[in-house]
């Protein structure tokens, strides 16, 4: 989800010949970073709740006990101030001064979403603000760095790989329904049950095959992006079929893939162009 939105944004900078190379740089340091950061501070305040107390994904460092939770949250404040720093140098370079009230509004969104008194994670907001910022805010953030525009190819497929970041909450949700419910804990999932939460992840996953289909012909690579359905169909019926953490894991991970390859798909058919490896762009 990080490395997907900065690799579609730089191949629509290059197409409109705004392209470059430090601020791109900069702007995945800041993804990464702040996507380690958010799952640090995720794993922190969970298990201090005792929401991990009965986890049936992965391990986690506070809730396993594996780590003290002052040094999971050390390290997630670490990784969030390293990339804020990044969004710092971007916007520096850029000399786009308002996109520091972007990046300070998604480092208190990266801390709050389980993280404070009244973390939205626990009112069903994750999927929603999770496709936000891993969405139009990276790609659109990243190509104003570039250029100080708003481009409405940036835009459209910057929703296009949000509806993926929050098929990827989704699908993590769906996994731990119960023990989120015993926990207390109210994500969408729980609100719309496993059925209605299965069906809303299908809808996710493929809406955005429909938004890249308004390019998949028009640009010189734009018809390979369409293969990826390979990878999310996949993913949707092992959804609609799915039983036990396993099988919701396995879907997961094939949604991230599908994230990182549309997006950097996308770059490549951006970068190509219209008429290829002769855009005059490039």
């Amino acid at each position: 989800m990080a490395i997907g939105p900065v690799a579609a944004a730089s191949g629509i900078a290059v197409f409109n010949g705004i392209f470059n190379w430090p601020i791109a740089v900069l702007c995945l340091l800041l993804a990464l970073f702040m996507q380690i950061g958010v799952n640090f501070a995720n794993d922190f305040s969970d298990g201090v709740r005792g929401t991990d107390a009965r986890r049936v994904g992965p391990g986690r460092l506070t809730g396993s006990g594996k780590a003290a939770p002052k040094t999971v949250r050390n390290v997630a404040l670490g990784f969030l101030a390293t990339g804020g720093a990044a969004g710092i140098a971007a916007v520096l370079l850029g000399q786009q001064w308002w996109l520091l009230a972007v990046g300070a509004v998604a480092i208190l969104a990266a801390w709050f979403y389980t993280g404070g008194k009244r973390p939205y994670g626990y009112m069903a907001l994750g999927e929603l603000v999770s496709g936000i910022f891993f969405g139009p805010v990276a790609v659109v953030g990243t190509v104003y760095a570039m250029s100080g525009e708003i481009l409405e190819d940036a835009v459209l497929i910057g929703v296009a790989l949000g509806l993926l970041a929050a098929a990827a909450m989704l699908v993590n949700n769906i996994r731990d329904i119960e023990t989120d419910r015993a926990a207390g804990k109210r994500t969408l999932a729980t609100l719309l049950g496993p059925t209605v939460s299965k069906v809303l992840y299908g809808l996710l996953m493929l809406a955005p095959f429909s938004l890249v289909a308004i390019y998949a012909f028009a640009l010189m690579y734009g018809p390979w992006v369409l293969l990826l359905m390979l990878i999310a169909l996949p993913a949707v019926l092992i959804v609609a079929m799915g039983s036990t953490p396993r099988d919701f894991i396995l879907a997961l991970t094939l949604t991230g893939i599908t994230n990182l390859l549309l997006g950097v798909g996308v770059g490549v058919a951006f970068w190509g162009g219209i008429v290829g490896f002769f855009n005059p762009h490039v």
